[in-house]
């Protein structure tokens, strides 16, 4: 019955195969002559072929050993690959692979650059996919639709992995030669004066500043709710309007033209963001490898 082969036997097989003697099969599988002796008795009984005989002082493989000869070889390699610790064939400079990133464009735009550069540099043969972050959910993480979740923490599950990237703080962004501008250090007052462009994907008008500036009786003027930064910061660079947005988002290029950072004149918390992922992938080697990546693209620059 084919539920009765032992598959030790395979590799048995692969050895006398490629040897063409016992004795050298033997000292390849580190047994006696006289155990692969009796493992090619059996090997023989199996296939039904004496697969190996006499030919003066050596042995000949018969022609259904030759047949069976690459065959055995690919299985008893494929077997060998399969029995590997996880990730022992992985090959940064020959792997051909796709990884699905999920994030906001806030991230993307930030950290996106350096990742793909990154990437392209240690594993040509890698694809980074970034897929739009509607919300928090962890399904897609579960359902292995993607394969890093980067944010905010929302209710993650209790199976689900996560590692903190950096902490980020939202700052004030306003046009070059704003009048938040002209006085030096802005106030909490002076701040909720202007009207204000807040970003919500869902809509809210009320962000992470309003409940400090509640506390010292201020509000702030909401003007215009939009559902991205890079929205909110196209409106602050051709209006007064004051836009609300984390540091890491305000890249160089902003800085250096239509925008200036402002200090708050308030506390508020600070931003974790982190990278989760499915214990799926846990000793995966190639998403270590992008886990690794990421961290070391995010934390220098934060």
């Amino acid at each position: 019955m084919a539920d009765d082969i032992d598959l030790n036997l395979l590799t048995a097989l692969d050895a006398l195969l490629a040897e063409g003697s016992v004795a050298r099969a033997a000292e390849r599988l580190h047994l006696s002559e006289s155990a692969m002796s009796r493992t090619l008795a059996r090997l023989r009984e199996a296939t039904g072929d004496p697969l190996l005989v006499r030919a003066g002082r050596t042995m000949v493989p018969t022609p259904h050993a030759l047949a069976l000869r690459d065959q055995v070889r690919d299985l008893a390699q494929g077997a060998r690959a399969v029995l590997q610790p996880a990730g022992a064939g992985w090959d940064l400079r020959t792997v051909q692979r796709s990884f699905t990133l999920r994030a906001n464009d806030g991230f993307i735009e930030a950290f996106g650059p350096t990742l793909v550069q990154r990437a392209a540099a240690e594993a040509p043969g890698v694809c980074l996919r970034f897929a739009p972050k509607p919300d928090k959910d962890i399904r897609p993480l579960r359902e292995g639709l993607i394969d890093l979740d980067i944010g905010v923490l929302g209710e993650t599950g209790p199976e689900v992995r996560l590692q903190t990237l950096y902490r980020d703080r939202y700052v004030a962004a306003v046009r070059k030669g704003h009048p938040l501008l002209d006085e030096g250090e802005c106030s909490a007052e002076r701040y909720a004066a202007f009207g204000h462009v807040v970003t919500s994907r869902r809509g809210r008008r009320t962000g992470p500043v309003d409940g400090a500036l509640a506390a010292m009786g201020l509000a702030r003027k909401v003007a215009v709710v939009v559902p991205s930064f890079r929205a909110a910061l196209s409106i602050a660079a051709q209006t007064d309007l004051v836009a609300l947005v984390p540091a890491s988002y305000f890249v160089q290029d902003h800085e250096l033209g239509a925008l200036r950072a402002v200090p708050l004149p308030v506390e508020t918390e600070p931003i974790t963001i982190s990278q989760m992922w499915h214990p799926r992938t846990e000793r995966d080697a190639g998403h270590r490898w992008l886990r690794g990546l990421v961290v070391d693209v995010c934390r220098p620059r934060a």
